[in-house]
């Protein structure tokens, strides 16, 4: 669900024109809807009401500081992969003890700021980094809160860059290896062990892998239990897909009926990292038609917005709902690539897609962006990022200023 709809032939975020937000700020630009957000974040709230949960929002969904302060203040914790995105959580005014590190690549001084700064959890993903985490609370006489994230080799049935749980993934540790990893952990004085954690992959439209892994990740819990090692939470990670055109997807609801009544029996605090889930839907790309072209067979529609603005087109061959901003009924309706001005052949964000016809300044609307859009942009070809709105029913914020070309060189320096 999301609050972008046609009122009288002009598509609308909320209560506000699109085309009035153009006119304003310019093309491209990522326009997010807060009560889309909100409406999101309190339907995974509602799920897992039966047991004590944290909602962790994974920041590299969409990481904008505004979004975060939004979330932050309905009481969402963060997930967080680098010390850029911790520093963005706290400058949005989240919770550190709320926030957990996740990712394979941890520096150490990464490792350092989380412990000053008292994270929920930093989330192992092998034996070589529980060593560090290890040496690093050491120097600083601190004890690590550590969380192994376990790889239980199950297949989510997404798209091979976004899965994560299976066993030839870079992520996490064998659920075979696991245990001899937590005997460590519960031995030193430096570490303390707080929970578990699986994350398969992102995307996810059927609940049935997602319960596989909680299962075995249950099953180990079980045995920890057994030889004295109590946890004080499971972390089920996030990875619920969206529907991007008329895919059936796995509500929250369905999650938490199937997940809460698992953790209870196990007396364990639930958290998860959605990302998509609660920002995919809730934003939009707004993109302006620079002009039109045929090359042999081919039509082409050619915008101002481009691969290094939604990457996900190009990277994961990714499906984007596509409309105009003003509606013309009587317009003939065409099979057409919508490609933007980088100089790539990968530089689409649309393959032969029927549209009603359009012309050179017509609006265009990309649906689904809020999440992996603006978070993986890019300069590239020397195009500056685009703005980012947030509206708020009648009324619209700039929470990002376009780039500049001088903001493109800022650090450079000519010799």
């Amino acid at each position: 669900m999301h609050h972008f709809a046609v009122r009288d032939g002009h598509l609308h975020a909320e209560d506000v024109a699109l085309a009035t937000i153009a006119d304003a700020v310019g093309t491209p630009t990522y326009i997010y809807s807060r009560a889309t957000l909100e409406r999101h974040w309190h339907a995974m709230d509602a799920a897992l009401a039966g047991v004590p949960h944290t909602i962790c929002y994974s920041v590299k969904a969409c990481s904008n500081l505004a979004v975060l302060q939004l979330l932050a203040r309905l009481g969402s914790g963060f997930d967080i992969v680098s010390a850029g995105e911790l520093a963005r959580v706290l400058r949005a005014g989240g919770d550190p003890a709320r926030t957990v590190f996740s990712g394979v690549g941890k520096r150490d001084d990464e490792i350092a700021l989380a412990l000053r700064h008292g994270l929920l959890s930093l989330n192992v993903e092998s034996a070589g980094e529980l060593a560090r985490i290890e040496q690093v609370a050491a120097a600083l006489g601190l004890r690590a809160p550590v969380s192994l994230r376990v790889n239980p080799d199950v297949d989510a049935g997404t798209h091979p860059y976004i899965a994560t749980g299976l066993r030839t993934s870079k992520f996490g540790i064998d659920i075979g290896a696991a245990l001899d990893l937590y005997r460590l952990a519960a031995a030193s004085k430096h570490l303390r062990v707080v929970g578990i954690d699986s994350h398969i992959g992102s995307q996810i439209l059927e609940l049935a892998p997602l319960i596989e892994a909680i299962d075995k990740v249950l099953g180990l819990v079980g045995r920890l239990a057994r030889e004295g090692i109590a946890l004080h939470h499971i972390d089920i990670g996030g990875g619920l897909g969206i529907a991007y055109r008329d895919e059936a997807t796995v509500t929250p609801a369905e999650l938490g009926r199937h997940v809460c009544e698992r953790v209870r029996g196990h007396g364990l605090h639930l958290i998860v990292e959605p990302g998509r889930m609660i920002a995919g839907n809730a934003g939009i790309l707004l993109t302006r038609v620079v002009g039109t072209k045929h090359n042999g067979a081919k039509a082409f529609v050619i915008v101002d917005a481009a691969m290094n603005d939604l990457i996900r087109p190009a990277l994961y061959d990714a499906f984007h709902a596509l409309a105009p901003v003003v509606a013309n009924s009587t317009a003939p309706w065409e099979v057409v690539d919508v490609v933007g001005p980088v100089c790539e052949s990968g530089d689409f964000l649309a393959r032969d897609r029927s549209l009603p016809h359009l012309d050179p300044g017509d609006l265009v609307a990309v649906f689904g962006c809020g999440a992996y859009g603006f978070s993986m942009a890019s300069t590239y070809n020397s195009r500056p990022r685009a703005a980012e709105v947030l509206v708020d029913g009648a009324a619209w914020h700039v929470i990002r200023r376009r780039e500049t070309v001088g903001d493109l060189w800022r650090g450079e320096r000519l010799l």
